[in-house]
């Protein structure tokens, strides 16, 4: 902080106010999905996602420290591209044509000259049901403007509920029989949208000169922009004026594109306030550090908070405080060791610090071993010489359980003041009295009282029913109730 201060301060920072900009554009793509406004015919299906973030960044200053508010606005446009499919609107059931004009031509469709409509082995491979018979052997242009025309089946589809504003294609299949080779057929429709023609096309299906017999077709145009009305002619020629062309089974299916477009905005707000006070007291600066070390920073939909850390706590039990002992056993007998080694100093040389402060930690710890000696010097005079005598295995585990008590003492110490409150050291504390005190082995002897016969017995005691007083019952409950009134009368009084 103070390197940031010195910093700023030398630079002379005039400006409390500084915005900018930064615009980036990130395209996320899992299938291509490009249809512009003039396509012709179908375009790809998928998604493709453009987003466009906007980075504000606003700083000021004042004598405390430098504010910074980073506000991002994110636009994320999404756009979906799909093909769909009007059906076969040559079926009744569509809800474009009527009965009359559908496909299975049961119906003469109305057109330009002579058709008939036969049934039955007439059709051939078509069906025993009606068909549609080119009987026409004129040349002239139709009314589409298809040249070598001799008879039409016509008529117009109104599609505008489809409501198709950016192309597609316009699909059909045509069942067709011509026996005589010199005829000729062909199918064709033109789209509109208004009054705008979109598309004309037209596609010869059998040319005179060619034998096909039966033949399915298929076929298609494509298209762009809007579409509304679709006008569809059939038509060709019968040179010999014997069986004409003949065709059944028409379908025609728009295919057109869907573009949907989604723009979602968001907007994230990070303030960030650097103090520039570089005389903070060093409490403040240790509350800060403990709470950072202590806790995370969560952000949470652009609300900044703290949770703590989650530690993993090592399982307390008797077993691992009394290993933690053993250790400060080890450790101390270490050093008491260490410490033993003669030292040449003089008489006039002062100890170090740090041994000075060891000796006072265990000058503090023995104090209630000190006093007690000194008030019962005689008695532990007078035990010297017993003491002396004692078995070695007995001064052992007194000198075991001292240490025991020190190594202890040195647990607790290390959990400093803050720590002593926390839960898992205060079951640690409980523990270590626990080991102290031995504890853990006080119902391992345990013993019953045994039963003493004949100490109950069914003897009854003489004149165990009591007669009733009534004398002495009234002079108790009597007296006691005119007491009692004589007590709640004084408040009136």
């Amino acid at each position: 902080m103070t390197t940031l201060y010195q910093m700023i301060k030398s630079k002379s920072l005039s400006i409390l106010l500084s915005q900018w900009l930064l615009l980036l554009l990130l395209l996320v793509s899992p299938s291509k999905a490009e249809c512009p406004t003039g396509v012709t015919g179908l375009c790809e299906p998928g998604v493709t996602e453009v987003i466009e973030e906007t980075i504000t960044e606003e700083v000021t200053q004042d004598s405390t420290g430098i504010t910074t508010i980073t506000t991002t606005v994110t636009d994320t446009t999404t756009t979906t591209v799909t093909n769909e499919d009007s059906g076969n609107i040559l079926d009744g059931n569509s809800g474009y044509v009527s009965s009359k004009y559908e496909g299975d031509m049961d119906v003469d469709w109305g057109g330009q000259g002579p058709a008939t409509m036969p049934s039955g082995s007439s059709c051939g491979q078509l069906g025993t049901d009606k068909c549609a018979m080119i009987t026409g052997s004129g040349n002239s242009t139709s009314r589409m403007g298809v040249s070598g025309m001799g008879s039409t089946f016509y008529q117009t589809i109104s599609i505008s509920d489809l409501e198709i504003d950016r192309g597609g294609r316009t699909n059909y299949t045509i069942k067709v029989n011509k026996s005589d080779p010199q005829d000729r057929i062909y199918m064709h429709i033109t789209g509109k949208d208004g009054n705008t023609q979109k598309f004309a096309g037209t596609d010869i299906l059998s040319e005179t000169g060619v034998t096909t017999g039966y033949q399915e077709y298929s076929g298609g145009f494509d298209f762009s922009g809007g579409l509304t009305t679709l006008i569809v002619e059939v038509g060709g020629r019968d040179i010999n004026l014997a069986v004409g062309p003949m065709f059944d089974d028409v379908t025609i299916n728009v295919l057109y594109n869907v573009v949907n477009t989604i723009v979602t905005q968001t907007i994230t707000s990070v303030e960030m306030f650097l103090a520039l006070n570089i005389d903070a007291p060093e409490e403040v600066i240790d509350v800060v550090e403990t709470i950072f070390e202590n806790n995370e920073i969560v952000d949470e939909t652009g609300d900044f908070n703290f949770e703590p850390i989650e530690e993993s706590q090592d399982e307390i039990s008797i077993e691992t405080v009394e290993m933690e002992m053993e250790l400060e056993l080890d450790f101390s007998m270490d050093i008491e060791s260490e410490m033993e080694i003669p030292m040449e100093t003089s008489d006039t040389e002062e100890a170090p610090v740090e041994v000075q402060v060891a000796e006072v930690e265990e000058e503090l710890e023995v104090e209630v071993e000190v006093v007690e000696e000194k008030e019962t010097t005689e008695t532990a005079e007078a035990k010297t010489e017993e003491t002396k005598e004692q078995p070695k295995e007995i001064k052992k585990a007194e000198v075991k359980k001292e240490a025991k008590q020190k190594a202890a003492n040195k647990i607790v110490k290390k959990m400093g003041d803050k720590g002593k409150y926390d839960s898992q050291n205060q079951l640690k504390t409980l523990v270590v009295m626990q080991v102290l005190g031995n504890s853990k082995d006080f119902f391992s002897t345990q013993q019953n009282l045994p039963d003493i016969e004949g100490f109950f017995t069914d003897v009854t005691l003489p004149d165990g029913t009591l007669s009733t007083n009534n004398m002495a019952q009234y002079f108790l409950f009597g007296g006691s109730n005119s007491a009692h009134n004589e007590l709640v009368d004084m408040q009136y009084r």
